[in-house]
């Protein structure tokens, strides 16, 4: 019986690392196409705000995992995790050799680690009073029924704290109990990429996304689906909404949206040095660098 593995290759970093070009230089070099490991570009009509691959990119290179629900219709992680771990199997199949690319954390390591999450859907009468009790009632409530959780999140993640009661009231079981790892037999090769001037790369993104139209399209999606769209809070989106209600300026909105993603982009940071420990590509020449490392993995 044959040990082989099929190898995967993964590319993951913050926001505005610049993933998108590098990863089509690496795909073209390796004549390979790109799985979109993201948690908002797989919504359509949502291409200024999510900063997804232009249509002449897609063209040249072949993504999946874009556009594959509308954004009425919310993808959890375990749902995502079913569709691309199906695609991934797919390219396997056909003897491609699979490239995941993004930046959502989360999302990458429920298909490369195999997490099992949770099939509970969002409960917002539940979530509209956990919010009204406050953090730290919140985090009181997660000691008494879910002790290990505590443990694993932060005490000021205020969003995880509420998805763990969630699932503890929905199913009667702690979330703790429920995450198992099953990783996939694949050989995984993970780089990172990061940069020295993030923030300033971060700044000038932001600002294309609101020269680019980020705000006719936000009043699009208001009108194809209606003001309370959950994903609209979104950052970028939700600023850009505020700017259409007349609560805040262009001028405004970009700095505020500037701020959060930076912070976002930290977070992501932490989580990729926490929970991935990729190979960092050297920042001086990322497609040389790249190429030689996944060389010498699949040799």
């Amino acid at each position: 019986m044959s040990s082989y593995l099929p190898h995967v290759i993964i590319l993951i970093g913050p926001t505005a690392s610049g993933k998108t070009e590098l990863a089509i230089e690496i795909a073209e070099y390796f004549k390979t196409r790109i799985h979109n490991i993201d948690s908002r570009q797989i919504y359509k009509s949502m291409d200024i705000g999510t900063a997804k691959p232009s249509k002449n990119q897609q063209k040249k290179i072949k993504h999946f995992l874009i556009d594959i629900e509308e954004p009425i219709h919310p993808i959890n992680v375990k749902q995502f995790q079913g569709i691309a771990q199906k695609s991934i199997k797919k390219e396997i199949k056909q003897d491609n050799l699979p490239f995941l690319v993004g930046g959502s954390g989360l999302y990458m390591n429920s298909i490369t680690k195999g997490f099992f999450v949770p099939d509970v859907p969002p409960q917002n009468n539940l979530r509209r009073q956990l919010e009204e009790l406050g953090q730290k009632k919140c985090w009181d409530l997660l000691k008494n029924c879910d002790p290990l959780s505590t443990k694993k999140i932060n005490f000021a993640d205020h969003i995880r704290t509420i998805r763990a009661l969630e699932v503890f009231y929905v199913t009667g079981k702690p979330l703790s109990t429920l995450k198992v790892q099953k990783p996939p037999d694949w050989k995984i090769l993970e780089l990172g990429l990061d940069r020295d001037n993030l923030k300033e790369r971060i700044l000038q993104r932001t600002k294309n996304m609101f020269l680019s139209g980020i705000i006719e399209e936000t009043n699009h999606l208001i009108a194809k689906y209606g003001f309370d769209l959950p994903i609209l809070e979104t950052i970028g989106y939700r600023e850009a909404r505020d700017v259409l209600n007349n609560h805040s300026t262009i001028d405004k909105a970009i700095e505020l949206t500037t701020t959060k993603t930076i912070q976002f982009a930290k977070r992501q940071k932490t989580w990729f040095r926490n929970k991935n420990n990729p190979l960092w590509l050297n920042n001086k020449n990322l497609l040389k660098d790249a190429i030689i490392k996944i060389e010498s993995f699949l040799s």
